[in-house]
């Protein structure tokens, strides 16, 4: 990791268990932080063998299983099928307890640019734009999402080479330029709907993400 790149510090770990509508439950060591360079509330979800007891240099070269998942309150919470981020998070959540791992919750909603401004995309989306093209519109960078804070939280965990659970190649780049090697990059499922559907192949056209539609 390059020699600049502040150091961040856990804060506090503790267990939390987590149930879902389907029904299906596990149990996450939910990790805070000092130390995060953009100062925000991001969280590290241990799941799996993860979520026991942190030991960080227990085995320093063993790739683990992580996903970084940009906060989505419409999807992850209000069950909005605009996007796929719910599904994808449900999802995420169990192939990790199952192989051990972490899950990554950054507060990066719409892609970084918050999500007062992502509502305001919306209302240009219902008018004709795409995702892309709306977060252009309204003066931002059509993805405007920084891993900075990832890397920082790998770190913390003891972690300097994962196996990144993301269809996003972006997210491998960052991760890559920031120290962190990213040994294999295992694809999510493709949550397609007719809501979805033309969210998804834009996100496959302009943002180069690896799905099969």
């Amino acid at each position: 990791m390059p020699h600049d790149l502040p150091v961040a510090t856990i804060r506090t770990q503790l267990m939390l268990p987590m149930r879902f509508a389907d029904g299906f439950a596990t149990t996450a060591r939910v990790f805070t932080f000092d130390g995060l360079v953009d100062g925000r509330e991001h969280l590290a979800l241990g799941l799996g063998e993860r979520s026991k007891a942190l030991c960080p240099n227990a085995c320093p070269d063993e790739p683990v299983l992580v996903r970084p998942h940009s906060e989505c309150l419409t999807g992850d919470v209000l069950g909005s099928q605009r996007c796929d981020c719910g599904p994808q998070f449900r999802e995420a959540v169990e192939l990790i307890a199952e192989a051990g791992g972490y899950l990554l919750y950054l507060r990066q909603e719409g892609r970084g640019i918050g999500l007062y401004a992502k509502l305001d995309a919306y209302g240009l989306q219902d008018a004709g734009m795409d995702t892309y093209q709306a977060n252009l519109a309204l003066g931002f960078g059509a993805d405007e999402r920084d891993y900075t804070v990832a890397a920082q939280m790998l770190r913390a965990l003891g972690l300097t080479r994962v196996a990144l659970l993301s269809n996003n190649p972006d997210k491998a780049a960052q991760l890559d330029r920031l120290g962190v090697v990213v040994t294999d990059r295992v694809p999510t499922g493709v949550h397609l709907s007719p809501a979805n559907a033309g969210y998804l192949a834009t996100k496959a056209r302009r943002g180069a993400h690896t799905l099969e539609l």
